[in-house]
């Protein structure tokens, strides 16, 4: 008769503290979320009973949720190792035709003609850098000079009306449950693109070739097409974007996405990204989306100069740089094996 070893007995202990440990190591590296609760204590502080009230905060909720649907869209890009700073001229483009054009009539046919002209813009991007290899930044850098260029013409830096305009606007200024609606599209579009990210293999793909491309190609990753993919979605996410802007303004303005690549790139960034690609998380570019959107909306409670406004933004992207820069270096040497030394 033969006898079995008992086997040790399983401890929930141990499968708490690994579950703790991991909390622990995620709340180390969460320099954008420390940098929030800090404006949000400053802003209590100064403006406490202005900053908290309904009238401000929709007006918050309203300015994240266009530059928050253009994050997203650099997110997806900055996580293959590129990077796109042609969407704030892709929205703008898509703004302005959406409004003279065909969509100009209606706003759920403009929906259709704001997401074509992203798409298309888009396709051209990740077309030019997955077929044929070009660098992300001067492919990109060319496309926002060209869309711009098309926002100039066909405007002639006149602001361009829509024929729908009170229904634009209507879609602009209504709410639900007390939260705008271009909000809970935002919050919609994070929700999807943080479910394509973590639960598919399209997101898993997209983490692979950012982290190593050839390594990807190797395991049977289709590169090129993911990195079209990517370009397009990214595409579709600003011509969304382009028609959140008119439903706020309900006008096609020429300086419509203006700079909106430097604060998409900026809140990617201090949401904790890393620009070579493979690591970052909805989350992060969720707060950092509401980062930006606090400083700019308290300093603009506290009348602070907008040129100084532009100094404390880049302030602060250099020391969330920093502060990424610090732990990315930790978790490469994390990462290394020590060898054990020889007696």
């Amino acid at each position: 008769m033969t006898t079995t070893a008992a086997q040790p007995p399983v401890h929930h202990y141990e499968e708490n503290y690994s579950r703790g440990q991991a909390f622990t190591t995620w709340l180390k590296s969460q320099y954008a979320l420390y940098i929030l609760v800090a404006l949000l204590l400053v802003a209590t502080a100064t403006k406490g009973s202005i900053f908290w009230g309904g009238t401000n905060l929709s007006n918050l909720a309203l300015q994240m949720s266009i530059i928050g649907v253009v994050v997203l869209a650099q997110l997806i890009v900055v996580l293959t190792g590129g990077i796109d700073i042609s969407v704030g001229s892709a929205l703008g483009l898509a703004a302005v035709i959406t409004a003279g054009l065909f969509g100009g009539p209606s706003v759920w046919l403009g929906l259709v003609v704001a997401l074509v002209i992203g798409g298309v813009v888009g396709a051209i991007n990740g077309g030019l850098v997955a077929f044929r290899g070009l660098e992300p930044f001067i492919v990109t850098l060319g496309m926002l000079a060209l869309a711009r260029g098309l926002v100039y013409a066909y405007g002639n830096g006149i602001p361009i009306i829509p024929d729908a305009t009170s229904t634009y606007a209507k879609i602009g200024q209504t709410t639900f449950i007390g939260i705008p609606v271009l909000a809970l599209i935002w919050v919609a579009a994070v929700l999807a693109i943080g479910f394509a990210l973590n639960r598919t293999v399209w997101g898993r793909r997209v983490y692979a070739v950012g982290s190593n491309k050839e390594a990807a190609r190797s395991s049977g990753i289709p590169v090129k097409a993911t990195l079209w993919s990517v370009y397009i979605l990214a595409g579709l996410l600003v011509g969304l974007g382009g028609w959140m802007f008119l439903c706020r303004f309900a006008t096609g303005t020429s300086t419509a996405g203006n700079l909106m690549e430097l604060d998409a790139i900026a809140a990617v960034v201090i949401g904790g990204a890393r620009l070579a690609g493979g690591y970052g998380k909805v989350f992060g570019a969720v707060v950092g989306t509401i980062i930006f959107a606090v400083i700019a909306n308290l300093l603009s409670l506290l009348n602070v100069s907008t040129f100084l406004q532009d100094a404390f933004r880049g302030g602060l992207i250099l020391v969330a740089v920093t502060l990424a820069t610090v732990h990315f270096t930790r978790r490469r040497k994390a990462a290394v094996p020590t060898e054990p030394v020889a007696k």
